[in-house]
């Protein structure tokens, strides 16, 4: 068991350094949340499962705080109204869950922060269509293998793992580097200040 252990945590270490490639997109997408926030815009979370949690840790890290007491800012996960949820998925199909929601949310100029392990989940890829025909930028969160949802964005954060448990592990990771970077910007503080 030990060994096994061992294992793992090198297949992580090993990951998360591979990770240290993808600075340039973490600025991108955190750019664009930055701008977002301070236009007095949002951002739209979603995800499907674990990226489901993803969505909404994440967008509580927005509305509550981060590292620092601040003022709020907006994030809306789009995994957390089951009425809506269920409503849609009974009315208009499952893949439809989360593009009916941003249709009824989202505004030009926010993003949409869409999680998918493989880049192929349906209803996160509408989303992204969705949100690029209403002028939402989108930041696809995905796996080595960007799919179809890396085609849409405009920032893709393809990890490099290809284990939905280390896509997930290097996913919140990302997540919370951004998070830390629209507090520092959008607040004009340091962490603990």
């Amino acid at each position: 068991m030990q060994d096994f252990v061992k294992a793992q945590c090198n297949e992580i270490a090993a990951g998360f350094s591979a990770l240290k490639a993808l600075a340039p997109s973490v600025e991108a997408a955190a750019r664009l949340w930055i701008d977002a926030l301070r236009r007095g815009g949002k951002v739209l979370f979603c995800g499907n499962g674990g990226s489901a949690a993803d969505a909404q840790h994440l967008a509580a890290e927005l509305t509550g705080r981060y590292e620092m007491n601040r003022p709020a800012m907006a994030g809306i996960a789009l995994t957390t109204d089951t009425s809506a949820i269920t409503a849609i998925a009974n009315d208009f199909g499952y893949d439809k869950v989360f593009a009916r929601q941003v249709e009824a949310l989202g505004r030009p100029g926010d993003v949409l922060y869409a999680i998918s392990t493989s880049g192929n989940s349906p209803n996160v890829v509408l989303a992204a269509e969705k949100a690029k025909s209403m002028g939402i930028s989108v930041v696809a969160v995905t796996g080595a293998d960007a799919g179809r949802l890396g085609a849409l964005a405009d920032v893709a954060l393809n990890v490099p793992a290809r284990r939905t448990c280390h896509v997930q592990e290097m996913h919140i990771a990302v997540g919370h580097m951004i998070c830390s970077l629209a507090e520092r910007e959008v607040c004009g503080r340091e962490p603990g200040a």
